[in-house]
C-alpha cells in the first residue's frame, strides 16, 4: 500500500515536472499575416478623396477601397477601412500597429523608404505645379515661380521635394499646410485663394471635372511609382501575401479593369468643353432638371442629364443632319415606338430617351455587371445594339473579354475598318464614337455627382 503511495506520487511529481518544462518551452511567435486570419479583420488605412476613399449614395467607394477588399476577400477576412484626411495620420497609425496597411495611392520617397516597407509597384504618377488659368503668367521651372508662394499639405511627399530643392531655389516661397487636404488645396487654387500648389497627376485629372480653370505650370517630378505602405519589420508573411496578390491582379487583367472603373474616362481633359459643361449646368440645367428626376424612373437622374447634354447640349429644339430630335436626340421610330408624339417637346423627350435607355440596359447580358453595364448600354444607345454586338464577338475572337467594357472599347473603332467589318453582321460603323461619346457622359455623370454632393444642384 505504501508501494503504490509512493508511486503516485511520484507520478505526480513527474507530471507536474513534465508540464513545467512544456511552459518553459519557446512557443512560436505568430507572424503577421497569422495574427490578421486569426482576427478574421485586415485594417486599411486610406485618405478620403475622389481617388481612394469616398461615399457615394452611403456606400464606399474608391479605387484604393477596391483593391484592399478584394485583398481582403482573397485572404477570406473582413475589410476594415480606416480612413484619414492626413497622411501623416496614416504612418502614425501605422507606425503604432494600430493598422496592418497603408492603401492611399501613396508615392514612394526615400525618407518614406527608410522608415516603412513598400509592396510592389501599380500605379505611377507625377507631379504637377498648379495655377489659376488666367491669373498670372505660366512659370516654366522653378526659378520662375516668383509672383506667388506654393502651398502643399504638412508630411506629403510634395512637401519632402520641396525641403529638397530648398538650397538650389533659395528664393522660392512655400509653406505646408496641416489644415487642407491635397484636394482642398487644388480647390483654393482655383477660387484664387491661394497662388500655387502641386497635385498628383491622377488627382488633378479628377479635380479638373469640375474646376476647368486648374492649369499645369510644369511638371516637378515624373514617374513616381505607387504603393502600399507596411510596417518595416523582419517577419515578411503580410508582405508576400501582398507581393502574391498584386501579381495575380496584374496578370489576370483585373488591375487595368479596375484602373478602367475608376479613372479611364478622365484621362482626355478639354478646358472649353468642361467649362461650356459647368457653365450649363448652371444656366441650363435648372429648367430641366426636375423631367429628369420625374422621368428617371430607376436610372440616376444624372446619368439621365449626363446623356442628353452630350445628345443636345439640353436643347430642346436640337435637330441633328440624320434627322435625330430633341433633348434626348430620338429618332423618328425610336420616338414612336416610346409613344413620344413630339420630338422637341422636352418632356417628351426626356420621358422617351429614359425609357429607350432603359430597353437597352435590360438587352445587355444578365451577367455582364456594373459599371459595364451601363458603359455597354450607353454605347447601344449611341451606335446601335446590334452593331455593339459585333464589336463584343469581335472582342471574343480576338482573345479579349465581350464582357469587359475595357475590352470591347479597343475593337469598336475596328468597325470603320474592312478587313474587321467585313466580318460581322451588321458592317460597317463609326466605332470610335461610341467610345467618345462614353467617355464623354462618363465625365459629365461625374460632375453631376460631384456637384449634387456639393449641394450646387
Amino acid at each position: 500500500m505504501q508501494l503504490n503511495a509512493v508511486k503516485w506520487c511520484y507520478g505526480v511529481l513527474l507530471a507536474t515536472f513534465l508540464i513545467g518544462l512544456q511552459g518553459c518551452t519557446p512557443q512560436p511567435t505568430p507572424n503577421q499575416l497569422d495574427i490578421v486570419k486569426e482576427r478574421q479583420v485586415i485594417r486599411v488605412g486610406t485618405l478620403m478623396n475622389p481617388t481612394s476613399f469616398f461615399y457615394d449614395h452611403e456606400r464606399e467607394q474608391g479605387f484604393e477601397y477596391e483593391l484592399a477588399q478584394r485583398f481582403a476577400n482573397r485572404m477570406g477576412v473582413e475589410l476594415q477601412i480606416v480612413p484619414r484626411f492626413d497622411v501623416a495620420d496614416l504612418f502614425t497609425l501605422l507606425q503604432r500597429g494600430e493598422i496592418d496597411i497603408v492603401a492611399a495611392g501613396l508615392d514612394e520617397t526615400a525618407q518614406r523608404r527608410a522608415l516603412f516597407r513598400f509592396g510592389p509597384p501599380y500605379d505611377e504618377i507625377s507631379h504637377k505645379l498648379i495655377f489659376k488659368q488666367g491669373s498670372r503668367q505660366r512659370p516654366r521651372d522653378w526659378a520662375q515661380v516668383d509672383d506667388g508662394e506654393v502651398v502643399v499639405v504638412t508630411g506629403s511627399s510634395h512637401e519632402e521635394f520641396l525641403r529638397s530643392i530648398e538650397d538650389e531655389f533659395p528664393k522660392l516661397k512655400w509653406r505646408s499646410t496641416s489644415e487642407h487636404d491635397a484636394v482642398e488645396l487644388m480647390r483654393m487654387v482655383d477660387r484664387e485663394e491661394i497662388d500655387y500648389t502641386i497635385a498628383d497627376s491622377n488627382q488633378l485629372e479628377i479635380q479638373r471635372r469640375a474646376h476647368p480653370g486648374l492649369s499645369v505650370a510644369f511638371t516637378a517630378q515624373r514617374e513616381l511609382a505607387v504603393a502600399w505602405a507596411m510596417k518595416d519589420m523582419p517577419d515578411d508573411s503580410l508582405y508576400a501575401a501582398v507581393i502574391e496578390y498584386f501579381g495575380e491582379v496584374r496578370e489576370s487583367g483585373r488591375l487595368a479593369y479596375i484602373k478602367e472603373k475608376h479613372f479611364g474616362h478622365v484621362k482626355q481633359f478639354n478646358y472649353v468643353t468642361t467649362r461650356l459643361f459647368i457653365d450649363a449646368v448652371e444656366q441650363q440645367l435648372p429648367k430641366y432638371i426636375n423631367l429628369f428626376k420625374q422621368h428617371s424612373g430607376k436610372l440616376d437622374w444624372r446619368l439621365l442629364a449626363a446623356i442628353s447634354y452630350q445628345e443636345s447640349l439640353w436643347n430642346p429644339r436640337a435637330v441633328s443632319p440624320t434627322g435625330v430630335r430633341g433633348m434626348m436626340m430620338l429618332t423618328l421610330p425610336t420616338a414612336k415606338a416610346m409613344g413620344v408624339q413630339s420630338r422637341l417637346n422636352a418632356e417628351q423627350s426626356i420621358r422617351g430617351g429614359a425609357r429607350y435607355f432603359e430597353r437597352m440596359l435590360q438587352r445587355i447580358p444578365a451577367r455582364i455587371p456594373e459599371p459595364d453595364r451601363t458603359w455597354f448600354a450607353l454605347a447601344a444607345y449611341n451606335i446601335g445594339f446590334g452593331h455593339l454586338e459585333d464589336a463584343r464577338v469581335l472582342t471574343q475572337r480576338q482573345g479579349g473579354n465581350p464582357d469587359r467594357w475595357l475590352d470591347v472599347k479597343k475593337r469598336l473603332p475596328l468597325l470603320r475598318q474592312k478587313q474587321f467589318y467585313r466580318q460581322t453582321k451588321f458592317g460597317f460603323a463609326r466605332g470610335d464614337e461610341p467610345v467618345t461619346y462614353v467617355g464623354n457622359i462618363r465625365r459629365f455623370y461625374d460632375t453631376l455627382k460631384w456637384l449634387d454632393k456639393q449641394g450646387r444642384l
